[in-house]
């Protein structure tokens, strides 16, 4: 068996995913998704976790450049880390195979969200890891289809 893409799909592009903090005020998140849409960027996942005084906004974006752009154009502050994101047709055993995997694997999941709805019907998980790679590689090997940045960027 010689090389193919598909033993190198793991490596791709991992999917970057910005916090950005945001007033705890009513339309602010909105404002958020007006800039990205006006750039011509679509929101593709979100995670928002609000406190009194201020509210940390996850996203997944498809043209993560340009978002970087607007957010340091419009003074909007943010940081950003990469995520696992795996493509699951059966949610439910799928994701506790992860789990499972991960787990075998002594290697730690943060947190998790979905993102917004798949074109091919599958359910997109976003996984925060502590080795990003490693974790692909785990995933990639027990038989999970990762998804890069090009991939979710369509």
């Amino acid at each position: 068996m010689g090389e193919s893409s598909d033993a190198t799909a793991p490596m791709g592009v991992p999917v970057q995913q910005f916090a950005v903090f945001l007033q705890n005020r009513a339309g602010s998140l909105e404002a958020l998704i007006q800039l990205l849409k006006q750039a011509r960027v679509e929101l593709l996942g979100f995670s928002v976790q609000d406190s009194r005084d201020a509210t940390v906004a996850r996203i997944v974006t498809s043209d993560p450049d340009t978002s970087q752009q607007v957010f340091l154009e419009k003074g909007i502050p943010h940081t950003t880390a990469d995520l696992l994101v795996v493509a699951l047709r059966h949610p439910v055993e799928e994701f506790q195979k992860c789990l499972r995997e991960l787990r075998a694997a002594e290697t730690n999941l943060d947190f998790a969200y979905t993102l917004l709805p798949h074109p091919e019907g599958l359910t997109l998980v976003a996984l925060h890891v502590e080795d990003v790679e490693f974790s692909q590689s785990v995933l990639h090997r027990a038989g999970v289809k990762i998804v890069s940045q090009q991939e979710l960027s369509r």
